[in-house]
């Protein structure tokens, strides 16, 4: 029977207390629903957008909002190489604007010159390959590259570290350092891995690469950290008068007197002897005599230069001259000395490369010059074009938004399903772990239930309150008896561990005696006169007549064993007994805010699906002893 009639419904006070009623209730609904929205939202976050606390991330829909997340994806999170790329002086991804306008032919020219394959393997990096500020996220090239090297050696780390001559001490740990191919004491990934990554990379497409700037590393992180970005500064110190930065460019030889200034002519010197990564410096071949002299003062002997380099020559004067760095070794080392200066410390003599015979080969240059074969050298002559790297990334940015977009919707959330598989036992033990709770307390609580409720001995209600005092003390107090009492019997790192503490709850046991109480005795008594056993009253009576107390009961003990983290890692320290709890805190402990976001999520959604699945008959089991 309704508490409010029909009749009743139709007065305005009482419509006023309803519409109040819902009212409320909407208002608690939305205070449940908004942070869990926030939650959600947050699952998608990397280092850009952590800071944005909206309910729809911005990216979604805003389409700048994209961009910078696409940026700093592509760039790996490096601030650093997205200005020396595009050039730039953006103080952080939040502040990188999409070009005004793209030039389309320089865009098609820069994408034939790269399709023509005149750029060697370390002249350009894959972007979304680490994620070092976001922190625990995995990009999509990394997990594209990841799963290559799982399948190439049959999922086993041991053996790709000693192919490759690496440490990991597992997938989970498994990560790219990307190449930074600008700066003399670039990160080394060692030869057979970095071999192994430039296959991979190799492969990727054009549009998921940013090439190295010789020229924007030159004016972002040397001159600029020097001059300030005040152009008025760097023209005062040097008596030039240049408009802008983008006046200045970094010159292919050393600049020429008559052109330019004494300092520029220094600061140029300065940078490629002792700033620029080797690799893009060349030699040229009239140096030899030097480099030899320089060679016959250091060792002396040529015994001793044979010695360590392997060779048998007669004299120094048979020793080559690389006109490009060598590839390691003692012969990189001496190039590199005779480049920056080697002063013979027994004449004081300064042996050094002179500096205009030195050269830079970079990807800027080398793109000038493809098209000054292609249009000739009186239409490109006196242009410093740059490649068109922005405009590039931006046209190809615009035709996979949806991609971008489902890609950063997903990644945290793959990351942490990634993280949880890859720890083989982790979902196995929470399955069977969840799955004997719920079945032990299915069948040992309505037992005791049933032995209370049925035969009702005098200590009863002494029973239930002793049950009722157990909830007073919070589980904290019993773990370490707990685990005292487990160690004593030799039960640690096991199931039985996590499942004997909590096999019997005493709130659980005075739930089921009052369901149990509300059932008619006259059944018991019609059943006892059919014949029935006590063990089939209990089994086909009772238990089929309580499916709403029991749903309860079952997800009480699936949320308590699923979300057991504490008590599961003291008396579980053994890894390959964790759950997915102690997994995901280790996994929150070193990640970023969007990953714990991700994880927080996932750890959710179990609980939230047998309530949605199960909600009828768990209402049922709350409202029928109510109302009987």
């Amino acid at each position: 029977m309704p508490i409010l009639s029909q009749i009743g419904r139709r007065h305005w006070k009482t419509r006023l207390l309803i519409g109040l009623i819902y009212t409320l209730l909407a208002a608690g609904a939305v205070t449940m629903v908004y942070p869990f929205l926030l939650m959600i939202a947050g699952s998608s976050k990397s280092a850009v957008d952590a800071a944005d606390q909206q309910a729809l991330p911005a990216f979604l829909v805003d389409e700048r909002a994209l961009y910078r997340k696409h940026i700093e994806g592509l760039f790996n999170e490096s601030l650093n190489q997205m200005r020396w790329a595009y050039d730039s002086d953006a103080a952080m991804f939040q502040s990188v604007e999409p070009p005004n306008a793209v030039d389309a032919g320089l865009v098609t020219e820069w994408d034939a010159f790269l399709k023509s394959g005149g750029l060697p393997d370390y002249s350009f990096e894959v972007g979304y390959l680490a994620a070092p500020q976001s922190r625990g996220s995995i990009p999509s090239a990394l997990r594209t590259f990841k799963k290559e090297m799982e399948q190439a050696f049959g999922n086993n780390i041991a053996r790709l570290n000693q192919a490759l001559g690496t440490t990991f001490a597992g997938w989970n740990s498994f990560f790219v350092l990307p190449r930074n191919g600008l700066e003399r004491r670039g990160n080394s990934r060692g030869p057979a891995f970095d071999k192994a990554v430039s296959d991979f990379a190799s492969r990727q497409p054009l549009e998921n690469r940013y090439y190295f700037s010789a020229e924007g590393y030159y004016k972002a992180a040397f001159l600029k950290n020097q001059y300030t970005r005040d152009i008025a500064v760097f023209n005062r110190v040097h008596g030039t008068s240049y408009r802008s930065w983008v006046d200045i460019h970094l010159t292919r030889t050393c600049p020429d007197p008559s052109r330019m200034t004494e300092l520029e002519r220094d600061d140029w010197e300065r940078f490629v002897r002792g700033i620029l990564s080797l690799v893009w410096i060349r030699a040229d071949p009239a140096g030899a005599s030097g480099y030899r002299d320089f060679l016959r003062a250091k060792y002396g002997d040529v015994a001793i230069y044979n010695l360590r380099y392997g060779t048998a020559f007669t004299n120094f004067d048979k020793a080559p001259f690389p006109v490009q760095p060598p590839a390691g070794g003692v012969a990189l080392s001496d190039w590199e000395s005779y480049l920056q200066g080697w002063r013979n410390s027994a004449t004081g003599v300064m042996f050094m490369l002179p500096a205009d015979l030195i050269s830079l080969d970079t990807v800027d240059f080398r793109f000038r010059d493809w098209l000054q074969r292609k249009y000739g050298s009186s239409k490109i002559a006196g242009l410093s074009i740059l490649p068109p790297q922005q405009d590039f990334h931006y046209r190809a940015f615009l035709s996979r938004q949806g991609a971008l977009r489902r890609e950063f919707a997903i990644r945290n959330i793959r990351s942490v399903i990634d993280y949880v598989a890859l720890h083989g036992r982790a979902v196995l033990n929470t399955a069977i772990y969840c799955g004997l709770s719920v079945l032990c307390a299915l069948i040992f609580n309505p037992l005791a239930a049933y032995a209370l409720s049925r035969y009702r001995p005098r200590s009863t209600y002494k029973i239930l309150l002793f049950m009722m005092i157990t909830m007073a003390f919070p589980p904290m107090v019993t773990q370490i008896p707990v685990f005292l009492m487990l160690r004593q019997f030799n039960l640690l790192n096991s199931f039985a561990a996590l499942i004997l503490p909590g096999l019997a709850n005493g709130y659980t046991i005075f739930l089921l005696k009052g369901f149990f109480d509300s059932l008619p005795r006259e059944l018991y008594e019609c059943a006892q006169l059919d014949g029935a056993g006590e063990f089939r009253i209990f089994w086909q009576l009772t238990l089929r007549l309580s499916t709403p107390i029991l749903a309860v009961t079952a997800l009480g003990a699936f949320t308590a064993a699923y979300t057991n983290f504490m008590m599961a890692l003291l008396l579980c320290q053994d890894e390959r007994m964790w759950t997915i709890m102690p997994w995901l805190y280790q996994l929150q402990s070193t990640s970023g805010q969007g990953v714990v976001f991700a994880s927080l999520l996932l750890a959710s959604v179990p609980t939230l699906l047998v309530f949605v699945f199960c909600q009828k008959v768990i209402m049922k089991g709350i409202v029928v002893p109510v109302e009987k």
